[in-house]
């Protein structure tokens, strides 16, 4: 079996795109792989064109080799656009793979250790602040619709959500101080108001949601240290399932970690067992993530067994689209160390449309594909029909 050829996607999901990257081969099986960047998609879509010619005319079946030309090819570009890209690929070929052997990539990997799998529903609140009207839900104008979004969460039978700083307004707001452009805008450090209204935001979600609900609240790389433990020992009152902080120094986080009850999550942002190794080996953080579609499914199983190694449970990344739901649901269940998965609700309306086979949900869980490769495609139409043209 050979490459023949090699297309990517770049899809419109709203308020950011899905990159998608298609993998055909001379025996008629065509693999695909979701390596979708929010800031980078062309970045990444032409890290793909330049790695083609390290592919086409090769055997996609072996894949962990077609990962070491692709990561050699790139090597003095470690991380960042470059693994994204070769994620996306690495995906398509270990879909060749389970294809042709007509088996399920968990199955492919060893699994299933599970059947199914735990779900919160993501960016509760904060895909409805910026996008109500596009998703077709209710707006976020007071702390009733948030009291509101925490009933819906329980009654469609989610057991835990995570939310953004969601700041209820006319229009509402999300805090994003880490993301943010402009001068004045560096500093990450929370003020007093700020921490009055975080307090006040899962406070609400609490008393709507219940004592045995989950609640996690993401910071991305909003605050400095100082910041963080403040918010931190604030949110010890709710017993949180975690706090979730992007910091690229190890050192940091086990410092806001040791100074609170609150449980650490991080992990999101890096790249391969080297960048996860020195968190692991300091304890610095209470879960990590692995993002799928910017690791490669097969270093992500690498990074999950070294968490175990070490102790430590991890939560699949996936701020994506169906096809990156199947990716993670997948390494759910062919590791031993999940705490949880992360999905997406609130979505565009043709996010269903996109995939032959919609991901099943039942009682906030997810049921773990079992049909050869990832247990559906991108159906090509609607990803044409949704080009992605910023």
């Amino acid at each position: 079996m050979k490459i023949t050829n090699i297309e990517t996607f770049i899809v419109d999901a709203g308020w950011r795109p899905w990159t998608f990257v298609k993998v055909e081969t001379d025996e008629g099986v065509t693999g695909w792989g979701e390596c979708s960047d929010g800031k980078s998609p062309h970045g990444v879509v032409g890290t793909i064109e330049d790695l083609k010619p390290y592919l086409i005319g090769t055997d996609p079946r072996a894949f962990e080799m077609r990962f070491w030309d692709m990561f050699r090819a790139t090597r003095q570009s470690p991380g960042g656009i470059a693994a994204k890209a070769i994620a996306g690929l690495d995906c398509a070929l270990i879909d060749i793979k389970a294809k042709a052997l007509g088996i399920s990539v968990g199955e492919l990997f060893g699994g299933p250790t599970r059947d199914k799998v735990r779900v919160y529903w993501s960016h509760c609140g904060t895909s409805r602040a910026r996008n109500h009207e596009l998703i077709g839900v209710p707006p976020i104008r007071s702390w009733e619709d948030i009291t509101n979004l925490g009933k819906e969460v329980v009654e469609r039978g989610y057991t835990a959500l995570k939310t953004n700083i969601v700041q209820p307004g006319e229009p509402a707001s999300v805090f994003g101080g880490g993301f943010a452009t402009g001068a004045g805008t560096t500093d990450q450090y929370a003020t007093t108001p700020l921490l009055r209204h975080i307090e006040m935001l899962i406070g609400t979600f609490r008393d709507a949601v219940g004592p045995d609900v989950d609640i996690n609240l993401d910071l991305n790389f909003n605050f400095k240290i100082e910041g963080v433990q403040r918010i931190a020992k604030m949110l010890e009152q709710f017993n949180m399932l975690w706090l979730e902080v992007d910091m690229y120094s190890p050192t940091a986080l086990l410092q806001i970690k040791e100074a609170t009850d609150t449980k650490i999550c991080t992990g999101e942002n890096l790249y391969y067992m080297r960048e996860y190794l020195p968190y692991f080996e300091r304890h610095a953080a209470d879960i990590f993530m692995i993002d799928v579609p910017w690791n490669g499914f097969s270093q992500s199983k690498k990074i999950g067994d070294l968490a175990e190694v070490f102790q430590l449970n991890v939560a699949p990344h996936n701020y994506y689209s169906h096809l990156s739901s199947y990716h993670s649901a997948t390494l759910c269940s062919v590791l031993a160390n999940v705490r949880i998965m992360e999905i997406d609700i609130d979505d565009v309306p043709w996010k269903d449309d996109l995939i032959t086979n919609v991901p099943e949900i039942i009682d906030g869980y997810m049921t773990v594909p079992t049909t050869p490769g990832w247990g559906g495609d991108i159906d090509e139409d609607v990803a044409r029909a949704h080009p992605w043209k910023r």
